[in-house]
């Protein structure tokens, strides 16, 4: 069970760690959050948590890819 806890916390997006850092809530806590949301609303959470994986993702690529001409 602590695999699996472990493969799901470390192989989705980051995007429930993220927020969990950026408000000071445990990350499990807003995760439940979207599960519940998720299923209230039929669905159109998963919406914007993709879009929010997008643009953290994006983020980090950008940021990889400015790196190198921030040296200059």
């Amino acid at each position: 069970m602590r695999q699996l806890k472990y493969m799901v916390e470390t192989g989705v997006f980051g995007v429930c760690a993220y927020w969990g850092d950026k408000l000071g809530i445990a990350a499990s806590r807003i995760r439940l959050f979207f599960v519940y949301a998720t299923f209230m609303t039929l669905g159109s959470p998963l919406i914007i948590y993709m879009s929010m994986a997008f643009v953290l993702k994006l983020r980090d690529y950008m940021r990889g890819f400015m790196s190198p001409l921030r040296d200059l």
